[in-house]
C-alpha cells in the first residue's frame, strides 16, 4: 500500500497531492488507522484522507499510551499543523469524535481552524458520561468488550494478544471516562453530527447537545444500524461526508476543484468490521 505519513501521527493510505481538501480522521477507542484504510477508494479523488494513529497503538506500540484526552489532543494538534495549510476538515467516531473536537479547538486557537468538524457516535462534550470501566478487573473488561462486539472472540481468547488488547482498551476507556471539556471552550466551525438510530451509545438528545459546542451551524444526519454502522454500511456515511466537503469547503472557489459524488454512489459496499477497542 502506498502510504504517506506526516510523522508518526497521520497516515495517508492513498496520497493525492492535487486534492482540493484534506480529511483528517480519528479512530474509535482502541482503534487504529486500519479503520479508515478502505475509505479513500470510496471518496472522490479531490479528497485526501489522513488517518490518525494514537500513541501506543499498532506500530506505535512501543510508545506510552495516553490516559488524558487533553494531552492527547495537544499532541494531535501539533502534529496536524503541516496538514492544515489549505482547506481541511476533521472527522471522528466515538472516542475519535472527542479527540477531533479538542484537536479542532487547538487548531482554531493557533489560527488554522478546520472548515468543518464531523462527529459520530459520541455525546456532546458536556454530556459525556463518566465511567469506571477503565478501573475494572480484566474479566469485567473482557465482558464489556464482548458486549460491545469490539473485538473478535478469537482475539480475546489468544493469550499473547489479550494483554495488549486489555492494556490498550483500558487506556482508551480512561480517555473517554475521565474527559471533561474545559470551561469556555467554543468552536466557531460548522459541525455535522452523525448518529445511528440503533446506537446504544448515543441518544438523540445527546447528539443534539453538540449545538452547544460551536457558534457555527450544526446539522444532524441519522443512519440505520448500530454503533459501528460506518464499518457495516460505509456508503451513506461517505456520501454525507462528500456532500459536506463540497458544500462547505470549496464552494465558490473556482481555483480549486470541488469534490464530486464518487463513482460508487448508491452502493452499500461493506468494510471489514472494526477489530479493536470499545466503541467510545
Amino acid at each position: 500500500m502506498n502510504t504517506r505519513t506526516a510523522g508518526p501521527w497521520y497516515r495517508s493510505p492513498a496520497p493525492r497531492p492535487g486534492a482540493a481538501v484534506r480529511l483528517l480522521c480519528f479512530p474509535h477507542g482502541g482503534g487504529t488507522t486500519a479503520a479508515y484504510h478502505h475509505w479513500p477508494a470510496l471518496l472522490p479523488d479531490t479528497v485526501e484522507l489522513h488517518a490518525a494513529q494514537y500513541p501506543g497503538h499498532a506500530d506505535r506500540i512501543t510508545e506510552p499510551l495516553q490516559h488524558d484526552l487533553h494531552t492527547l489532543a495537544d499532541q494531535a494538534a501539533a502534529a496536524a499543523r503541516p496538514l492544515t495549510r489549505g482547506p481541511y476538515a476533521l472527522y471522528g467516531h466515538s472516542l475519535g469524535a472527542l479527540v477531533a473536537y479538542e484537536t479542532a479547538l487547538r487548531l482554531q486557537a493557533a489560527g488554522s481552524p478546520p472548515q468543518r468538524l464531523v462527529v459520530s457516535g459520541m455525546p456532546a462534550p458536556h454530556l459525556v458520561r463518566p465511567g469506571a470501566v477503565h478501573r475494572a478487573g480484566d474479566s469485567a473488561l473482557i465482558a464489556e468488550l464482548r458486549r460491545l462486539d469490539g473485538f473478535p472472540d478469537e482475539l480475546l481468547a489468544h493469550p499473547d494478544m489479550l494483554d495488549i488488547v486489555l492494556r490498550t482498551a483500558r487506556a482508551d476507556y480512561a480517555l473517554a471516562e475521565t474527559y471533561r471539556p474545559r470551561p469556555g471552550a467554543l468552536l466557531h466551525t460548522p459541525l455535522t453530527v452523525h448518529r445511528a438510530t440503533g446506537d446504544p451509545e448515543l441518544t438523540a438528545a445527546e447528539a443534539a447537545g453538540w449545538s452547544a459546542a460551536t457558534t457555527g451551524p450544526v446539522r444532524e444526519q441519522t443512519f440505520p444500524g448500530g454503533h459501528f454502522h460506518l464499518a457495516q454500511e460505509p456508503a451513506p456515511v461517505l456520501l454525507d461526508l462528500t456532500a459536506d466537503l463540497s458544500a462547505h469547503l470549496v464552494s465558490g472557489t473556482s481555483a480549486r476543484r470541488q469534490p464530486s459524488p464518487p463513482a460508487w454512489t448508491g452502493t452499500t459496499t461493506p468494510l471489514p468490521s472494526p477489530n479493536t477497542g470499545r466503541p467510545t
